[in-house]
């Protein structure tokens, strides 16, 4: 359990404490806090891939985390959910936003701002991650959301560049298109299943085609 906490949260960790590690030892503590971060959390994606070799796809774990949001007969959990799949994508994400993150070292040295950047770099990967180990479809929607907002940062880093900013208006504008229709399923889905549970959801969804429903 704690293995799963680990790979989803040691990026956030890394975009939350980037600028102070920088106002305390430099960019370099900030690009080496963030990136050894990227590098543990890439190395433990290995191993729950592994896991789920192990048990021949039949991976699934749901690791609870607390109670999001309650209201009425509406009930949103935040969990983490891990399975064959989210297990191969912990890998994708992780590996690639790791080799992203040392490359960057290079990449970003002569800039300034560069603890500003791995920041934005690891909040980029902590959402990424939400999206994929999400249990329910408001997690999901949680981890689009900060997917937008960490693409809208990211696009617009050089913010001194109008060709950047208004490329990042667009990306804002074009993922806020794409936020009513993700909601506008979301709110269908619990009408018919009184769920936006996956477990419930896709159980209930399948137990209506076999009726024919």
């Amino acid at each position: 359990m704690l293995m799963y906490k680990l790979i989803v949260f040691l990026p956030l960790f890394g975009a939350l404490f980037a600028m102070p590690a920088a106002r305390i030892g430099g960019a370099k503590a900030a690009e080496y806090l963030t990136c050894t971060a990227m590098v543990i959390a890439a190395i433990l994606s290995c191993f729950t891939f592994w896991d789920a070799m192990q048990a021949h796809g039949e991976l699934s774990v749901v690791v609870p985390l607390f109670t999001w949001i309650k209201s009425g007969a509406f009930t949103a959990e935040w969990a983490l959910k891990i399975d064959t799949l989210t297990a191969v994508m912990l890998v994708v994400v992780n590996g690639v936003s790791c080799l992203v993150h040392i490359y960057s070292i290079g990449y970003m040295h002569n800039d300034p701002h560069r603890p500003r950047f791995f920041a934005y770099l690891s909040l980029f990967t902590f959402a990424m991650l939400m999206l994929v180990t999400a249990s329910n479809f408001i997690q999901m929607f949680f981890g689009w959301e900060g997917v937008g907002l960490a693409s809208y940062l990211l696009i617009g880093f050089w913010y001194h560049k109008e060709s950047a900013n208004a490329a990042s208006i667009k990306a804002f504008v074009v993922n806020r298109v794409g936020d009513f229709g993700f909601a506008l399923g979301i709110f269908t889905v619990f009408v018919i299943f009184g769920s936006v549970n996956f477990d419930k959801v896709f159980s209930m969804a399948l137990s209506m085609a076999e009726e024919g429903v």
